[in-house]
Parts: C-alpha cells; structure tokens; sequence
C-alpha cells in the first residue's frame, strides 16, 4: 500500500513538473517545473530500488543540467517578454496536440497490450552484470570508466562546447569611443 502511495505521488510530482515546463510562460519557472519533474523521476527510482540511477538523477540532471539551463536563461536574458498570441508556423498548436494524443495512444497500447504475466515489459535484460548482490554497481562502474569513458568525454567536451557557444551569442558588444549608436 506505501508503495502504490509513493507511486501516486511522484507519478503526480512528475506531471505536475512537466505541466508546469510547458505551461510556464516564464522560463526561469519552466526550469523550476523541470526540476520538480526531475526529482519525482529519482523517486520512482527509489521506489524500484534503483538507487544508483537516482543519485544519477538528482546529481547530474536536477543538478548540472537544469543549472546549465538557467545559466543560458540568465544569459539571454528573461526580462524581454514574447508575445505568444503571435504563431510563428502556422499550423504549428493543433499538430503538437494531434503528435501529443498520438503518443499518448501509444503509449497506452503499449500499457495494455504487454505480454506476460501482468508485468509491463520495461526493456531488455542487463548486458553488465547480474542484478543479483552489490557487485552490479562495482561492474557498472568498470563499464564505465572503461569501455565508455570515451564516450562520456566526448559528452563532456561537447557540453562544453555548447555553453562557450552560449556565451559568444549571448555577449553584447562593447561600444568604443567614437563609434556611433545604430538604433535597431
């Protein structure tokens, strides 16, 4: 019974977050909503006991990720406001509603056509270790830093990458002396 309670009320922290990521008209609080979202993920991952990828999630994506975020958003400025009554792509709201019902269909007649003994089949079976004891996260972590290290490297770099870039189109540039105001 705990555990159906702690489902309900993560399930609910997750969409509420979600909700509040595209409902939001302020991005800082569409952060916020991504952030909620974020940490109801980790305890669903609690509740599977999966506690290693919680961590994960709280650390690396309720963490850096969102900072990263609002570290652009600052960036660029949240004080210019849009005016959203404006479409840019005609079109553009009744086909996202018509993909989003689409999915949501999908993903129910996924729910409800699974195969097996009322279980919902959640993904293929661990390709590291056993699952059985501790020594899944010890063969997780030499997966890690030895097979994948080179792709988590790349990752970092092009993170990296992505906010140096943030930056350079973010900065204004300074006016030097003598040079005249050209107004936009």
């Amino acid at each position: 019974m705990i555990e159906i309670a702690v489902f309900v009320l993560a399930a609910a922290a997750v969409l509420g977050g979600a909700l509040g990521v595209v409902l939001a008209r302020n991005p800082v609080h569409a952060a916020l909503g991504l952030i909620g979202s974020f940490f109801g993920i980790a305890v669903l991952f609690v509740d599977l006991d999966a506690h290693f990828l919680a961590a994960v999630q709280v650390i690396v994506y309720a963490g850096a990720v969102v900072v990263l975020f609002l570290f652009v958003i600052m960036l660029l400025g949240v004080d210019r406001s849009e005016d959203l009554s404006v479409e840019p792509l005609g079109g553009q709201r009744p086909l996202a509603g018509a993909a989003g019902i689409a999915l949501l269909g999908v993903a129910l007649a996924t729910l409800f056509l699974a195969q097996g003994d009322g279980d919902v089949v959640t993904g293929t079976p661990s390709v590291i270790g056993s699952l059985a004891g501790g020594e899944n996260v010890a063969l997780l972590g030499r997966a890690l830093f030895t097979d994948y290290l080179f792709a988590f490297e790349i990752t970092s770099v092009l993170l990296v990458i992505a906010v140096v870039g943030a930056v350079v189109l973010a900065r204004t540039p300074r006016r030097r002396a003598g040079d005249e105001q050209v107004e936009p």
